[in-house]
């Protein structure tokens, strides 16, 4: 899945670039840096390839959640509906801005179910956030519609689908705005970084203000720079955008090879009885970084699982246990454990959310594994892979539809 799989020349060119300069910073300086522009670079190389009207690029992932909030208008008090399978850090974004994330239940898209974002909007909604997990979309024609007929926000995290489409249109480019990350193990790297993508020209100019201390950026003299809003420092360095821009321009390469793997694998798998496959509304569009599979029960997924760490085949997520991607596992929010001090009625009602039950989630993710596919193995390293995993699966099944004694 990752890019820093296939870290080469490629990417030391354009950190070289930015180290015979020795400017490191994305803003200013201009004539030390001889003309290397590594930010602006990747962030039009972004609107290229992505087909994005604008690319503000900021420090990760969880900075582009809270800057797109930040310029979408989101802020005390709103509601923010999301799915209860995500990073943790998409509920972190949603609290930085005084927001209040409200999980509601996913279906076997493995993100949001749109009946239940339907059933869970009030007069304190204003936004929904499509969580686009493992390389996938969600369903995002039900979700514009019910974003249009209620007057909300969509924002798409797309920070796990770099890459993938739905419909022909890439993920992020389709609601109100859109984040990826390139954390070390994204699709694509920075080794840290993210990105907003939006359509509109004013979101763009309040995300570039916010994520640089609410500088507008229009003279030369950064010391000049007018404050037309409060921001706070979420700025990517040359060197990250250096790496960036190199493995952007391998993104096609890197989702060739995923989706091969991909196919390896699910094949082994899909003529197995008792086997079931994510629903992924737009297949073609789908990266191939994970093979998401479901099995018939909780207690023999949990033995798969354990079958392939006995067997040595690793990479294979079991979500439902899981620390920091289901919310059954968020203690800290169920609990009220943070540092800072929350007003009340934001405390009162993360707590309340975080502590709901989610049986759709659970039946789902219980039986859920995604499989982690690499971008370096060879063909015959998939096949057996995937051999071995079907060797497994259907030893486990048969001992439970035959058990002995």
């Amino acid at each position: 899945m990752p890019g820093y799989e296939l870290f080469g020349a490629a990417e030391r060119k354009e950190v070289n670039d930015v180290l015979e300069t020795g400017i490191l910073m994305r803003y200013g300086f201009d004539g030390p840096r001889q003309g290397i522009w590594k930010a602006k670079e990747l962030e039009a190389e972004i609107c290229k390839t992505f087909g994005a009207g604008y690319t503000q690029l900021v420090s990760s992932g969880t900075a582009a959640l809270t800057t797109a909030m930040a310029a979408l208008g989101i802020g005390a008090g709103d509601e923010v509906i999301m799915p209860t399978f995500t990073f943790v850090a998409s509920i972190e974004a949603v609290l930085s801005v005084g927001a209040i994330p409200v999980p509601v239940d996913i279906d076997e898209t493995l993100t949001l179910d749109p009946k239940a974002v339907e059933a869970a909007i009030t007069s304190r909604t204003k936004a929904v956030m499509p969580v686009h997990m493992c390389g996938s979309m969600a369903q995002l024609d039900e979700l514009k519609a019910i974003c249009a007929e209620h007057k909300l926000l969509l924002l798409e995290d797309a920070c796990q689908a770099i890459g993938a489409t739905y419909k022909g249109k890439h993920l992020g480019t389709i609601g109100d705005a859109g984040t990826l990350s390139f954390d070390f193990v994204k699709i694509i790297t920075c080794a840290e970084g993210g990105a907003v993508l939006t359509n509109k020209e004013s979101t763009y100019e309040k995300c570039d203000q916010y994520s640089d201390h609410g500088h507008d950026h229009k003279g030369k003299d950064r010391g000049a720079d007018l404050h037309p809003y409060l921001g706070y420092n979420y700025r990517i360095s040359e060197l990250h955008a250096a790496v960036g821009l190199a493995q952007v321009r391998r993104l096609a390469e890197f989702l060739a090879l995923q989706r091969k793997n991909h196919s390896i694998i699910h094949n082994a798998l899909k003529g197995i009885d008792g086997v079931t496959f994510r629903v992924i509304p737009d297949p073609a569009g789908d990266t191939g970084s994970f093979l998401s599979f479901f099995l018939p029960t909780e207690e023999l997924t949990k033995e798969v699982v354990a079958a392939f760490q006995a067997a040595g085949i690793a990479g294979n997520f079991y979500w439902y246990d899981n620390n920091w991607h289901y919310i059954r596992k968020w203690k800290h929010l169920q609990s009220g454990s943070w540092m800072h001090r929350f007003y009340d009625e934001q405390k009162k009602q993360v707590m309340h959310y975080s502590n709901q039950a989610f049986p759709q989630s659970d039946a789902i993710m219980g039986r859920c594994i995604s499989s982690a596919i690499s971008l370096i193995w060879t063909e015959e390293q998939a096949k057996e892979r995937g051999a071995g995993m079907a060797a497994i699966i259907k030893n486990v099944l048969a001992k439970a539809a035959h058990p002995v004694g």
